[in-house]
């Protein structure tokens, strides 16, 4: 493993942030996975550490294949990560929307230009990404219509879904989208949580890239073969929202079976203690995604679900 640092923030007042990429391996830039870019990405940040933990032992093994490299980037944002907050910096930038950026603008788009051209040369691009409001979500692979995508290499993940939408243009500023426009192959994994740390699905993803990286020819490793992706297009998911604000209540959880009609959660007035709405299915389906904030904001999303297909 080789350790090297891709930027460095100098500060005045505190210690400066570098970002560090891990290496592994030797010769044609094969694969790159990016943890951290947000404050609250806790979760992301380790389960990139715990990849390196086990690239580690694949290398000392001698099972990466001659000519391969694989680079791990575990937190970018450390900054954020340090004072609890999710953005970067004075001006509150999301650095996951700041893509491609530029050598001699402000700070934020100079730390995403020098990623970038970091792992914009890599064949296969992983970023372990977090969704724009608080909840968990089903372990996914997700990926951009830009043409560029490829369903059938994301399947290789063997995670249980594998969810493609059409980019708007605030996605023309992810990673994701600008690794595409590279040329290089691009998944944004899901797992269940960001702030709290789920050791169960944090270890289905490292055994996912792992997977993947075997299948790709660029590890040798011992894997179970996991699932038989369900290929979803984010338009086809059913989305459910709050009628009214206050505490959020919720019933069911991402993976559980819900029926048409069944209350899925219930809204509390904060300070009566009644019940403002129930929230029903509007489908037979499973959840992908819940809601877990204490409160909730009236027109909020509460749950997506993946349609039920019967026979």
């Amino acid at each position: 493993m080789h350790i090297h640092e891709i930027y460095t923030v100098h500060s005045m007042y505190r210690e400066d942030m570098k970002i560090r990429g891990y290496t592994f391996g030797q010769g044609e830039k094969s694969a790159c996975i990016v943890g951290s870019l947000r404050g609250n990405e806790i979760q992301q940040m380790y389960v990139c550490s715990q990849l390196i933990q086990a690239l580690k032992e694949v290398e000392a093994n001698g099972n990466i294949c001659a000519g391969r490299q694989i680079q791990v980037i575990p937190v970018v944002n450390s900054y954020g990560i340090n004072v609890g907050r999710r953005f970067f910096g004075v001006d509150n930038v999301d650095l996951n929307r700041a893509f491609p950026g530029n050598s001699y603008g402000e700070q934020d788009r100079r730390i995403v230009h020098a990623l970038l051209e970091e792992t914009g040369c890599y064949t296969y691009g992983i970023q372990f990404a977090s969704f724009y409001m608080e909840g968990e979500f089903m372990p996914h692979v997700r990926m951009m219509e830009t043409g560029y995508q490829n369903a059938s290499l994301a399947n290789l993940f063997g995670l249980p879904y594998v969810v493609v939408h059409k980019p708007a243009p605030i996605d023309t500023g992810t990673l994701n989208y600008n690794w595409q426009a590279a040329g290089t192959a691009a998944f944004s994994l899901f797992t269940r949580t960001n702030r709290e740390i789920d050791e169960r699905s944090a270890g289905q993803a490292v055994a996912a890239v792992l997977r993947f990286l075997k299948r790709m020819g660029i590890i040798r490793y011992d894997s179970h073969s996991g699932y038989i992706s369900h290929v979803l297009h984010a338009r086809d998911l059913s989305d459910v929202h709050a009628g009214r604000a206050g505490i959020f209540r919720g019933l069911v959880r991402p993976g559980d079976d819900v029926r048409y009609g069944r209350p899925l959660a219930e809204i509390i007035d904060p300070q009566e203690g009644t019940v403002r709405e129930t929230v029903m299915a509007p489908t037979d389906g499973i959840v992908f995604f819940a809601h877990t904030g204490a409160l909730i904001n009236q027109g909020d999303m509460v749950y997506r679900l993946v349609h039920r297909l019967h026979a």
